[in-house]
């Protein structure tokens, strides 16, 4: 028989896992409570938040919030991390655990409805910002743009050039002449 404790976390975890769109899944197993502070201290700076709670739990919610992708990384010391932002979130989990990557390993996690591996998620930290990436995409358009309009301006840089100089060479024959 369930108590109102669990009851509770389980409502309080079912709502952090409907609500996120970016999670993972890590085992922290062999971290001391000081390494544990110093990480939960790195991803709350990032704006990632980390939850410890029974896998049990964390099964229950998760099939309430109707994410089930999630119920397989759950076995063993589970700490699950949301975000909002997904780069986010890789970012802060790879740099809260290079210290501790000996110990310390990510299972996996959710983009949305999608399940990825560790190795997937941790990937994504390597990616380029959002802004730096829509500045890339914005450059790709308009450099055909820019391309074409400096065709179609060398074209008429070419003409003003060779009127020009059949006008200096007209200018040369008649004062010549």
């Amino acid at each position: 028989m369930p108590t109102d404790a669990k009851t509770a976390a389980v409502a309080e975890l079912t709502e952090l896992i409907r609500s996120s769109p970016a999670m993972a899944v890590a085992d922290y197993r062999g971290l001391k409570v000081s390494e544990m502070q110093a990480v939960r201290r790195t991803l709350r700076a990032a704006g990632v938040q980390i939850h410890v709670a029974k896998n049990r739990l964390l099964k229950i919610a998760a099939a309430a919030a109707g994410r089930t992708e999630l119920t397989p990384m759950l076995n063993g010391p589970t700490a699950l991390a949301t975000s909002g932002d997904e780069i986010a979130l890789a970012r802060a989990l790879q740099e809260a655990f290079r210290p501790y990557s000996k110990v310390v390993t990510v299972r996996g996690g959710l983009l949305g409805d999608v399940a990825v591996d560790g190795a997937a998620l941790l990937r994504l930290a390597s990616l380029p910002s959002r802004e730096v990436l829509l500045g890339r995409l914005a450059g790709g358009i308009a450099s055909p743009i820019t391309g074409f309009a400096s065709v179609l301006a060398a074209n008429l840089r070419n003409l003003a050039g060779v009127l020009n100089a059949v006008a200096d060479q007209k200018r040369q024959t008649e004062g010549a002449a």
